[in-house]
């Protein structure tokens, strides 16, 4: 069954979890702001929508089903991650702003946020531009602030609008995991992984990991994004990925955990046929006489290369990059050279396109793991594939041993 989390009306999800947690209609109505006859109906269409039972009535009120249960907790966390966005990006007349917020207008405004522009949301959605502009103005009265600038002919959103998306993007995510949980096929689309994937992970972790997935459920997605930490940070936090993948950070953000799965020790690596290629012990002083592509400031390999150099003159550095592709093919065609893992040149050096110089560097060593948000709760299928990853690092540590 294909349901979206914002097809579903928002009212009657916020009371499903009031009834459960009342267990009586009658009760629960009062707390909802609804008759019981229109909460009964409600709920009643949301069973039919989802195509499964909910709620059980007996005499002496109502229970809820596995369903209804899973299907409460996330939607309790969703609008838990309303509530936050609305408190950050304004000081609401609302009482409860995140009571009050309707599917058609976070739809409308995330389409807003992803498209740039009313006319290309318009596009997306299917809603009129009146429409459009119609929810953007609603919610800005809810968050009583601006969330959209117009810049030209688009619109950039706001540092209020951003902390509101945010939210509105976490609690899409929650709906979803709990349609996967609860619905067969999942929810549509909804059966699936985001994955921020640094240089490392996609060489070793991630390969192994995806195929075995794809062996095991067909039907589960797995949606890679290449990207340096930097520019994958942000993403995760909003709830555009749920994981990131790749070398863990000594400082991160507080919204943000961190799990290791292994040490990379790192080698230096040039040009077949490279002066150097010969050298068999780290020679400090004579790599620093070629010049070296590094990673970008800041970055757990620039951070190493700048250790090696500490005790004499750094090398010239006349590349910064963070793409391991890039890097490749500026080291075939010059004398530059560079530090990476093993894993990602291993086709090269088979291939006899690019050399290690020296053995790997016992001092150069670097932790790959796995971040997510703090507050984050995997689907079953989700947490297999996190176990795959699992699986593909322990694996990965014995062929290092």
């Amino acid at each position: 069954m294909n349901v979206s989390p914002f097809d579903l009306n928002l009212r009657h999800l916020r009371a499903l979890s009031v009834v459960i947690a009342r267990g009586n209609m009658s009760r629960a109505a009062e707390t909802v702001g609804l008759s019981q006859p229109a909460l009964t109906q409600g709920l009643a269409k949301l069973e039919r929508t989802l195509g499964t039972k909910l709620l059980v009535r007996h005499p002496d009120g109502v229970r809820a089903t596995d369903a209804g249960q899973a299907l409460a907790e996330r939607t309790d966390r969703a609008f838990s991650h309303l509530a936050e966005a609305a408190r950050q990006a304004g000081r609401s007349g609302f009482a409860r702003p995140e009571s009050i917020v309707t599917a058609t207008q976070l739809r409308a405004f995330l389409a807003l946020t992803d498209a740039g522009s009313f006319v290309a949301a318009a596009r997306a959605t299917g809603l009129s531009q009146p429409s459009l502009h119609a929810a953007v103005r609603d919610l800005e009265k809810i968050c009583a602030v601006p969330i959209l600038e117009r810049q030209g002919r688009g619109v950039v959103l706001t540092k209020a609008g951003n902390r509101l998306a945010r939210g509105v993007r976490l609690a899409r995510s929650e709906i979803a995991a709990g349609l996967v949980e609860i619905l067969p096929g999942g929810g549509g689309d909804a059966n699936r992984i985001t994955i921020g994937a640094m240089p490392l992970s996609r060489a070793v972790l991630l390969p192994s990991a995806v195929s075995a997935m794809v062996a095991a459920e067909p039907g589960f997605v797995v949606d890679i994004v290449d990207g340096a930490w930097r520019e994958l940070v942000d993403p995760l936090r909003d709830g555009i990925l749920d994981v990131m993948v790749g070398a863990l950070r000594e400082d991160t953000h507080p919204d943000l955990v961190q799990k290791p799965l292994l040490e990379d020790r790192l080698m230096v690596v040039g040009r077949r046929g490279h002066p150097l290629s010969s050298a068999v012990a780290f020679d400090a002083a004579a790599l620093a006489t070629y010049p070296w592509v590094i990673g970008r400031p800041g970055s757990p390999l620039r951070l190493l290369w700048q250790a090696l150099f500490a005790d004499g003159p750094m090398p010239a550095s006349p590349v910064e990059c963070g793409s391991v592709t890039a890097i490749r093919g500026i080291l075939r065609g010059s004398d530059l050279l560079t530090l990476l893992s093993y894993d990602q040149v291993r086709l090269e050096i088979e291939a006899g396109v690019l050399a290690p110089i020296g053995l790997p560097l016992t001092e150069t060593r670097r932790t790959i793991g796995i971040t997510t948000r703090r507050d984050w709760r995997p689907t079953p299928s989700q947490s297999r594939f996190l176990a795959l990853i699992d699986e593909a690092a322990t694996t990965s540590i014995r062929e290092i041993e």
